[in-house]
């Protein structure tokens, strides 16, 4: 029987191994599209069918980036990262105190605060916009990429203390009871035992914060116009009454996109560990 066995389970691995390479491929697919459309000449790339052995070019990025006399995209660039880094600490250094009181230190009836966390995520974000702007306008913080900052942060910061009170929920809490001992305050206990140990866990989170903060698009089309434009309404400038320059937005698309694909291949080991954190003892 235990013959018959491996064989069923080595076969049953291929299959999901190769459905696994079947769906990869396929999420992959779009992604190697824009790519190769972004290297051709707008003629090559608006021909139906597509044509894979046109020349390539790269007059896309040189238009996209300027050399044809067009607005930079460097301003741009600049606001998504300063929105979406500087939003992205203000929730680490709030999101670890909250998820510490709610796994480590349990509040009374904890379960009860971690949804009215995500509830607040349940509001469609466009009933926000008219009293946001108002805000803004009223404030004098319209166009302003610190009104940005201080948005991602609220957007941002329920779904960090829910994800982070699952991770620090896995920190052995002997560890923190003898540093305790020695006479360790909050501070020095948050910082120096409950962040390394969690380190995985706040990557993820953090990583995850950044890519929703850099892809937001409604609030900075609404809230912002030319000194805090960020760089997804950058992108939404290629589409104008002329058409759609395909080869341009995909160059664009691509462009913009690296920063997010860089941050997660250079956390990536760090990304598994934080999502898989407690699946595996």
């Amino acid at each position: 029987m235990k013959s018959l066995h491996l064989p069923l389970r080595l076969h049953r691995g291929a299959a999901l191994g190769l459905l696994a390479w079947l769906l990869g491929i396929l999420f992959f697919l779009p992604i190697a599209w824009m790519a190769l459309t972004s290297f051709h000449s707008e003629a090559n790339a608006a021909t139906n069918p597509p044509s894979l052995t046109a020349p390539l070019t790269l007059d896309s990025y040189r238009e996209f980036f300027g050399a044809g006399g067009g607005a930079s995209p460097w301003p741009a660039l600049a606001n998504s990262l300063v929105a979406s880094g500087a939003s992205t600490l203000l929730v680490l250094v709030l999101a670890l105190p909250a998820a510490y009181a709610l796994s480590i230190r349990p509040v009374k009836k904890w379960t009860d605060v971690l949804f009215f966390f995500l509830s607040t995520k349940m509001l469609p974000v466009v009933a926000g916009l008219l009293p946001l702007y108002l805000f803004a306008k009223n404030t004098g913080m319209l166009d302003n990429i610190w009104m940005l900052v201080i948005l991602y942060t609220s957007m941002n910061l329920p779904i960090a203390v829910w994800m982070m009170q699952s991770f620090l929920a896995e920190v052995p809490v002997a560890i923190i009871e003898a540093a305790r001992v020695d006479g360790a305050r909050l501070p020095t206990v948050l910082t120096r035992i409950v962040a390394p140990i969690a380190a995985p866990g706040i990557a993820a989170t953090a990583l995850i914060c950044f890519i929703f903060s850099w892809n937001e698009l409604l609030f900075a089309r609404v809230l912002t116009g030319v000194v805090a434009q960020t760089a997804p309404v950058f992108l939404t400038g290629f589409i104008t009454s002329q058409g759609l320059f395909l080869a341009k937005v995909c160059a664009a698309s691509l462009a913009i996109s690296l920063p997010v694909l860089a941050a997660g291949f250079a956390a990536q080991d760090k990304l598994v560990q934080g999502l898989s954190l407690g699946a595996v003892k």
